[in-house]
């Protein structure tokens, strides 16, 4: 039997993540997991975590009445994919400043429920519970910043719109290092860009003029292409509706070219108390020096070295490809130049 006390301390202890949402019995699993466990994981997902943790399920509304007290600020990176936002996350682990959740699989359940019918007013709820359970400060004074997956985003209205203390970076790849990313990856990056055009069109967040056949008559980085203009409308509108002083974005090129101004002006909007010497330590730190999936050195030199022959290999698609995008996007309004970015 677990007594309320102990439901209190767990929904305020941050080594218990909350990590599914069941709509049924609306209970929430919860997994322990140290702050060592987020470093060594990719992501929050079941493939990555220690199969030893363990786990609790609680009833959310006991979780969240005890949650709400102990809080802490909470900000989110949200991003259209292969972008550096893992790498962006992980140089926000800093002890008694902030800490990042990379892409915590609870949002993602969120997701597949409203998909799946779920009543707005309990979506809208249960988001609103997640939020209050994620933020939960492993030191004092520590903020959270959630780097949610991709799929996401068509929620990032509503999580702004019911926390006005939240800010948000929006971070990006420009269009030709984002195909690149995915034509080298062959296969598999060509079959992700469709699943997750397919996810955009249930969200209703794809609105390019062209009907579900024409789809399906288009090329895999034309979809990659279109999934990206989706969002990069999506991104607008949020920083249109929300304005500067809580959205900012930023694209992938700047983050590499520029680290320790990127690190900076991240603070600020984040309202960390990051000084100069602590973003030297982050950007000589393994965050920027070593893959943020593979766990090997990698510099942004090797990072621009890998772009390029990609590239290169694929640059009578890709050069196509830019082009249909620049007509689609003009034909609909989309400016490629979003407004207020994180660098001036």
């Amino acid at each position: 039997m677990i007594f309320s006390s102990d439901v209190a301390a767990i929904a305020r202890d941050p080594h218990w993540l909350p990590h599914r949402y069941d709509p049924e019995f609306d209970a929430v699993h919860f997994l322990k997991l140290g702050r060592d466990d987020h470093r060594a994981a990719t992501f929050l997902i079941d493939a990555e975590l220690p199969t030893d943790a363990a786990t609790l399920v609680l009833e959310r509304g006991a979780s969240l009445a005890a949650a709400r007290s102990s809080a802490a600020p909470l900000h989110f990176i949200f991003h259209s994919a292969y972008c550096c936002s893992t790498l962006l996350a992980r140089a926000l682990d800093r002890p008694g400043i902030s800490m990042a959740l990379k892409e915590p699989v609870i949002l993602n359940d969120i997701v597949g429920w409203r998909r799946r019918g779920g009543q707005p007013a309990r979506v809208v709820e249960m988001l609103d519970s997640a939020m209050t359970l994620l933020a939960q400060p492993f030191s004092p004074g520590e903020a959270v910043v959630v780097k949610p997956s991709n799929i996401v985003n068509g929620m990032a209205r509503a999580v702004l719109g019911m926390r006005p203390d939240t800010n948000a970076l929006l971070l990006h790849a420009p269009l030709r290092v984002y195909l690149a990313s995915i034509a080298k990856k062959g296969m598999w990056g060509r079959l992700w860009v469709r699943e997750f055009f397919v996810a955009l069109l249930q969200d209703g967040m794809v609105d390019l003029g062209f009907d579900e056949a024409q789809y399906l008559g288009q090329t895999d980085l034309q979809i990659a292409a279109a999934g990206w203009l989706a969002q990069h409308h999506l991104f607008a509108l949020l920083v249109r509706e929300f304005g500067p002083v809580r959205v900012r974005v930023l694209d992938s090129e700047s983050l590499m070219a520029r680290p320790a101004p990127a690190m900076a002006a991240l603070a600020d909007l984040f309202h960390l108390p990051l000084n100069a010497p602590m973003i030297d330590e982050i950007v000589a730190g393994p965050a920027f020096s070593r893959h943020s999936k593979f766990d090997k050195a990698f510099s942004a030199d090797a990072r621009v070295d890998e772009q390029r022959t990609a590239e290169a290999l694929h640059a009578e698609e890709i050069d196509k490809v830019v082009l249909w995008a620049e007509k689609v996007a003009e034909s609909r309004g989309i400016s490629l130049q979003l407004e207020a970015p994180l660098l001036s």
